[in-house]
C-alpha cells in the first residue's frame, strides 16, 4: 500500500511539474520580454524535455508565439505543429500504451523535442498519464 501511495504521489508531482515549468516559462517571457530560446532556457533553468513540454503546454492554453527566433506572449502560432504532432501520439498512444519517448519518436518519426511540444499540449488537454516504471524513473506515456 506504502510503494502505491508513493507512486500516485510522483505521478501528481509530474502533472504539477508540468504546470509549474509552463508558468516558469510564461513569467520568463512576460519580465524579458521576447527572448531566444536558450536565454529563455537559461532563465528558466529548465532540460530540453521540460522546457519543450512548457512550450506545449502554453500553446495548447493559447499563450505563446514564436516569431522568427524568439518566443513571446500572445496568441499561439504553433497550433498546426504541435497539434498535428500531438494527434499522432494521441494515435500512437491509442494503439501502443505504455511507452518511452524513444518508442514515441521511433514509431511517430517526430524529433524528440517536437515529441515533447506535443507531450505538454496532451498534459494540458488531461488526455495522457505519466507511468514510472524502472528506479531511473524513466517515464512511460498511456492515455487516459
Amino acid at each position: 500500500m506504502i510503494s502505491l501511495f508513493n507512486e500516485v504521489r510522483f505521478l501528481k508531482k509530474i502533472e504539477e511539474e508540468f504546470g509549474n515549468n509552463a508558468g516558469k516559462v510564461w513569467q520568463a517571457i512576460n519580465t524579458h520580454g521576447n527572448i531566444d530560446e536558450t536565454n529563455l532556457k537559461k532563465i528558466t533553468k529548465l532540460d530540453e524535455r521540460k522546457f519543450y513540454s512548457a512550450i506545449g503546454w502554453l500553446a495548447r492554453e493559447n499563450k505563446i508565439c514564436k516569431v522568427g527566433k524568439y518566443y513571446r506572449l500572445g496568441e499561439t502560432n504553433l497550433t498546426d505543429r504541435i497539434g498535428t504532432n500531438a494527434g499522432k501520439i494521441w494515435g500512437t498512444l491509442n494503439s501502443n500504451n505504455d511507452i518511452d519517448i524513444s518508442s514515441i519518436t521511433k514509431i511517430t518519426r517526430i524529433q524528440e523535442n517536437d515529441a515533447y511540444l506535443a507531450i505538454g499540449w496532451l498534459a494540458r488537454e488531461s488526455k495522457i498519464e505519466f507511468q514510472k516504471k524502472n528506479k531511473e524513473k524513466q517515464l512511460f506515456y498511456k492515455l487516459k
